[in-house]
């Protein structure tokens, strides 16, 4: 592949990857704004609800684990959940947003941000081997691989 094609390739995956991280923001954006919708009611309740409505034993796995989660959003601080909120849906739509105008930094953010997911992502992994594990690991992984490979096309240019 000749250095254009592959500057086009690379400069593709960034829009790709930059679209992908907006949306990230968007659905965090609107996972929030579900969130606050239902400051006032009782979560445990409406998750015990949505579970018996499936039919599902609350004592089952994965129907504990979504109750253990709606019982620490209970005793999270709403300032707490907004600022981590408010923080997740800017740094993604910051990094997009320097993604798609081929900013160094927007790499750099790209990079680093994805690449903390990943001894997370090994460890999700290891401990319960499921193929949705391993494929979101090897998209991550494909992510750091562009945006370290376009940074290093970068500094040698």
């Amino acid at each position: 592949m000749s250095a254009t094609n592959t500057a086009q390739a690379l400069r593709t995956a960034l829009k790709s990857i930059a679209i992908f991280e907006a949306l990230k923001g968007l659905a965090a954006l609107l996972g929030l704004l579900g969130l606050l919708s239902l400051l006032h009611h009782d979560l445990h309740r409406l998750a015990l609800e949505l579970i018996g409505h499936f039919g599902l034993s609350p004592e089952a796995r994965y129907p504990a684990v979504l109750i253990t989660w709606v019982d620490k959003i209970n005793a999270t601080s709403i300032h707490t959940l907004v600022l981590l909120g408010a923080t997740y849906i800017a740094l993604r739509w910051l990094e997009a947003w320097g993604l798609w105008h081929d900013k160094a930094w927007g790499e750099w953010l790209g990079a680093l941000s994805s690449g903390l997911y990943i001894p997370l992502e090994v460890q999700h992994l290891l401990a319960h081997r499921h193929w949705q594990g391993a494929v979101v690991l090897i998209l991550n992984t494909v992510v750091v691989a562009v945006l370290l490979r376009r940074l290093y096309l970068r500094r040698k240019a």
